[in-house]
């Protein structure tokens, strides 16, 4: 089993961080041998997109830097799993340049016509600092669409309000089981 674990934290050890790091270690435990790459999107270079369409011609992106490597990696996983935290009710500007650059595998798929092969798991962790009743709209609608354009299924979510200080999320009371568990599941319903 390929996993693509994208961590989209700007700040390294944080709370998403540490979720990822759990759910990982629950699909390490059904699937001792599963090939996980993780991807801390804050020490790659991944240049924003700029909107010049030429992914509708061809398919792929003219920057070549970090993402170039990514694109396959994302194709070919059984599993991809983001982990970002909340950012004035978005992703984090890093993870968010990840995501528009995806934007050559959306034009494979929708303009192209190209088959980006079977569909695939997602699954999206994320934590924010207040307990707005639509803290977690704006990144989820944006992990689905994210999803989709990678030819992935959104097949879970795990969010958590009111984590904000590096480390808050120990202090949750099911927080890090809860990511355990649904990496185990993951795992057992991810087929390579």
């Amino acid at each position: 089993m390929k996993i693509t674990a994208l961590y989209g934290s700007p700040r390294a050890g944080g709370n998403t961080d540490i979720l990822m790091d759990e759910f990982l270690r629950g699909v390490l435990a059904v699937a001792p041998d599963a090939d996980i790459k993780r991807l801390h999107v804050r020490d790659l270079n991944i240049y924003p997109c700029t909107e010049c369409n030429a992914c509708f011609k061809t398919g792929d992106c003219v920057f070549d830097d970090d993402m170039t490597g990514i694109y396959g990696r994302l194709l070919e996983s059984d599993m991809v799993v983001l982990a970002a935290p909340v950012f004035f009710y978005g992703l984090p500007s890093q993870l968010k340049a990840l995501v528009d650059r995806t934007q050559a595998l959306w034009a494979r798929k929708h303009i192209l016509k190209q088959d980006l092969g079977r569909k695939r798991a997602g699954f999206f962790i994320s934590a924010g600092g207040t307990k707005g009743q639509s803290l977690f709209d704006g990144v989820k609608l944006t992990a689905k669409y994210f999803f989709d354009a990678i030819n992935v299924e959104y097949k879970g979510e795990r969010f958590y309000q009111s984590i904000d200080n590096k480390g808050d999320i120990r202090k949750h009371p099911t927080a890090l089981p809860d990511v355990f568990e649904s990496g185990k599941s993951m795992a057992d319903s991810t087929e390579p």
